[in-house]
């Protein structure tokens, strides 16, 4: 018996520092990507976006909803500092990508875009072949060898679903593809330099059904390899791609949480109003 009493506590011991090890180790992995912590942001007197806290999770897609002018596709732009382009900006607050503090005044903004890809609203081939507008990033960054190029290339199509049906066209404009192809288009440059997050700014509102039904099946694709965050006015797509969903109003988080929750029992009054169409 006392054999017993004393193995009990020491299996116990094991038992309990091997599940706290696997505990630790699952914090670790499931570190967010993107941590947003006291983030606002104004333009001028104009105050924006007010204490916005929240983290994105690596490998999911979140999607950011609310009404126009409410500040999702104003915080979209900094966690890719592409509101440094804007007068008279001024943010406080927090914002790290991958451990990064992305307005850290030792932090490189170019490395910063390589890291976080953008794919726009309307699409923005540049006026080049189809081949060089996939590689223009790793021409921008020295890379000119036509191997490491054709490489890319291939790849960043194949990763944008829209390889088979320009393989053969490659050294014809961009500009002569249709619209939904001209946004995989987009987003075949914006993952060529490989980031390790792509944002996405109402990347379907200017598509018909099936394009954006393509785009659709490329994000659930894509959040194989990249963090996603997409803002989009339709909320049946964010219902659709994202894993979870932050609403905005007048610049301050409301709610943000599972999808699935969100749009089933969402805990603010407002957030139920908003999805069901009473407001906004």
């Amino acid at each position: 018996m006392p054999v017993t009493e004393t193995a009990a506590p020491d299996s116990g011991l094991r038992i309990a520092t091997r599940v706290n090890a696997q505990s630790a180790a699952d914090r670790e992995i499931r570190e967010p990507d993107i941590v947003v912590e006291g983030c606002n942001l104004s333009y001028g007197d104009n105050h924006v976006l007010h204490d916005i806290t929240m983290d994105m999770e690596d490998r999911r897609v979140t999607a950011l909803i609310g009404p126009s002018g409410c500040g999702k596709s104003t915080l979209l732009r900094c966690l890719n500092r592409m509101n440094d382009l804007i007068d008279n900006v001024k943010i406080t607050g927090t914002i790290k990508v991958k451990g990064l503090d992305v307005n850290a005044a030792t932090t490189d903004v170019i490395e910063v875009r390589r890291r976080v890809g953008m794919v726009f609203q309307k699409s923005n081939p540049f006026p080049k072949s189809i081949y060089e507008n996939v590689v223009y990033g790793l021409r921008i960054a020295g890379i000119n060898d036509k191997a490491t190029l054709d490489e890319a290339c291939e790849r960043s199509l194949k990763g944008a679903a829209i390889w088979d049906e320009v393989k053969d066209r490659l050294n014809e404009s961009g500009l002569g593809l249709s619209g939904g192809q001209m946004q995989r288009l987009c987003i075949a440059r914006a993952i060529a330099v490989e980031p390790e997050v792509l944002l996405m700014d109402e990347p379907c509102s200017a598509l018909d059904p099936i394009a954006t039904l393509k785009i659709e099946e490329l994000i659930y694709a894509l959040k194989e390899k990249y963090t996603i965050v997409i803002v989009t006015h339709n909320l049946q797509q964010a219902a659709r791609v994202s894993d979870r969903t932050a609403f905005f109003w007048l610049g301050r988080l409301v709610e943000f949480a599972p999808t699935a929750d969100m749009f089933t029992k969402p805990r603010e009054k407002l957030t139920e109003d908003y999805i069901t169409g009473r407001c906004g």
